[in-house]
């Protein structure tokens, strides 16, 4: 990848995401040598594992067994990629943290109180004390840490929200020593006025740090919300290949990650080059289907 292109548009490719809902267990190997393929390929930011209870997200107990290989691949330059490992605790923090290969550790705030009760049992508070002693174990271990502050666009639980309160959060969160946060549409819901309407309104409140969006979507809204994000001013993108995906904790009915062929499609029609050329994007797009259809067909013969 050419490394000017990419700091200007950095896309970060989650299977994790990805793979934490599907209901059929994928096998450790098979897991690693799709990952591997990602990084031959050129996938130079992977959301790969999440160091989470195995009881809650079953999918990820393989975490440290999938880092132990993958901490070997390379990218076609012969560098390493970066690989963010998400926890939701401390815990989870000390298990990242002694794993090979995991570069970046990312963790989701959430400005929900109901949220953030469902998907990690912690007050705001407690929530807030983690978060400043991620910052400090990451800048200690040489380790990268990225926050997502889940429902940045908004939430169905009838709680207060509002762009204010999102740029609050980066405020403290920049006063805290982090310097990437992506903004989290964690159920779905924001329409591409929405994503351009809080983007806008927060992002000089912060000079200094990098700030991406994580957006979940359902297939016919994806292209006009990574539109209003990138002309909004965003250069941080996750996606998932097929847009396959979504919060196993956030509702009963998944909404899909954007997928990662739409975002770069979209970038491509505005001139934009992310680094991630044509020839990769279908291979990578084919991989991923297969899987995808032979999970699914598992899933629809199991007995009911």
């Amino acid at each position: 990848m050419d490394q000017t292109e990419e700091t200007l548009v950095r896309i970060i490719e989650c299977p994790r995401d990805a793979w934490q809902g599907l209901p059929q267990m994928i096998p450790t190997q098979e897991k690693i040598k799709y990952l591997e393929t990602l990084v031959s390929l050129g996938f130079r930011h992977l959301d790969a594992v999440s160091f989470v209870s195995p009881k809650h997200v079953p999918q990820m107990a393989d975490s440290e067994a999938v880092m132990a290989e993958l901490s070997r691949a390379k990218l076609p330059s012969g560098e390493s990629p970066d690989i963010i490992g998400i926890i939701v605790n401390e815990q989870g923090l000390q298990r990242a943290l002694a794993a090979p290969g995991v570069t970046t550790i990312g963790y989701p705030y959430s400005i929900s109180a109901y949220f953030r009760r469902a998907n990690a049992n912690m007050s705001r508070a407690e929530s807030r004390q983690l978060v400043e002693k991620i910052q400090r174990e990451t800048r200690v271990s040489k380790r990268d840490l990225v926050v997502y502050i889940s429902m940045a666009f908004g939430n169905p639980y009838s709680e207060p929200w509002g762009p204010e309160i999102v740029e609050e959060t980066l405020i403290w969160l920049k006063d805290t020593g982090v310097r990437t946060v992506s903004l989290a549409d964690t159920v779905g819901r924001a329409s591409a006025e929405d994503v351009a309407h809080v983007y806008k309104a927060v992002k000089n409140c912060v000079a200094g740090v990098e700030i991406g969006v994580h957006l979940h979507s359902r297939p016919e809204g994806a292209a006009a919300k990574v539109l209003a994000a990138y002309e909004a001013g965003c250069r941080r993108f996750d996606g998932a290949l097929t847009g396959l995906g979504g919060c196993p904790f956030a509702g009963d009915e998944l909404v899909g990650n954007i997928p990662t062929e739409a975002i770069l499609a979209t970038l491509a029609a505005r001139g934009v080059s992310t680094g991630i050329d044509a020839k990769s994007l279908a291979l990578a797009r084919a991989i991923t289907g297969e899987l995808r259809e032979k999970y699914a067909a598992a899933e629809a013969a199991k007995p009911s």
